[in-house]
Parts: C-alpha cells; structure tokens; sequence
C-alpha cells in the first residue's frame, strides 16, 4: 500500500488547481506549471483536498500512486513558495560571476565556463563563491544545480570544487612518503 499516495494534500490559499483529463495546471503566487499524468491515476479535489486514486494494485499503479501525488504535491509548493538550491564554490582562484543573463564560473579550466539562463530559472551570485538557483520547478532548480555542479565536482583529496551548501565530501588520504 502507497503511503505517500494515501495522503492527502491540502491545497493552500491562493492556488488554484484545474483539471482536464490527465492534465493539470497548478497556479499560483508564484507562476503557473503544468504536467501531463498516467491516465489510470484519478485525481479528486473536494473542499480544498486533493486525493490520487488507484484503479487496481498492480505493481505498475502501485508506483504511479505515490509518484502522482508527490508531483502534484511537488507542483503546489512550487507556485506558493518557490524552490531553491544554494552552491559553494572552494578552491583558490575559483569565482562566478553574472555577466547580463548569464553566469560566468572559473573554475580552475583554461577558459571560464559560460552558464546561460534557462527560463523559469533565476540564478542569483551573491559573493563570488556563492551561487543561489531559484524557481518554482523543483525537478528543473535541482537539474539547473546538478549541472552547474558538474563543472567541476568537489575533489576528495583538497575539497576543490563546486558543492552543494552544507554537502560534506569525504577526504582521502594523500601518497605517504617512505
């Protein structure tokens, strides 16, 4: 039995939810997102609760129960408070910069690495080794982040790198000497 599709989400005040078939728009404070479901989940919105239904406990519906409701769930916080995801940059040398739309990372490369602005996206550089991806699509500010991070992942022998706030990077060892 899906938990997490069990429950039921409370729609907050100042979004509204619409439905056509298996489509739905989620708008908000914030913006507007819209996704495309299974057309076996049902989706039910009485008195400000919305609930996700299964036709059957297949293993396949048993997946899409609570993956449906964690979307939608995903999609409503998203227009009402937003998403964000903050990065650090280590290393000497190593800085962001924001040059019009797009960010601008050295990152220890013979060149600096261009990050263009992708729209819903907004990246903020409040020092030059803080990054800040903010949005309403958590599944896109998480993406946004993920690629920006792989310029160049934190290293394990001197912490070098682009990491997320607060990731702890285990350290290794170097060579010992005889």
């Amino acid at each position: 039995m899906s938990r997490v599709g069990l429950k039921t989400l409370e729609i907050p005040e100042g979004v509204e939810i619409n439905q056509d078939n298996n489509t739905i728009t989620v708008k908000g404070p914030k913006g507007e997102l819209t996704r495309t479901f299974h057309k076996d989940m049902t989706v039910k919105i009485e008195d400000n609760v919305l609930s996700v239904e299964r036709p059957s406990d297949h293993k396949e519906h048993r997946a899409l129960h609570g993956t449906t409701r964690s979307l939608i769930a995903n999609m409503v916080e998203g227009v009402s408070k937003g998403y964000e995801k903050s990065l650090e940059i280590i290393g000497v040398g190593y800085r962001a910069q924001k040059q019009g739309e797009k960010v601008v990372i050295n990152a220890g490369y013979s060149h600096p690495v261009e990050v263009p602005n992708r729209e819903g996206i907004e990246i903020e550089v409040p020092t030059n080794t803080k990054l800040t991806i903010k949005g309403i699509d958590k599944e896109l500010v998480g993406a946004v982040a993920a690629k920006i991070r792989a310029i160049r992942p934190p290293e394990p022998y001197k912490g070098k790198g682009i990491r997320y706030q607060g990731e702890r990077v285990r350290s290794k060892e170097g060579k010992t000497g005889k």
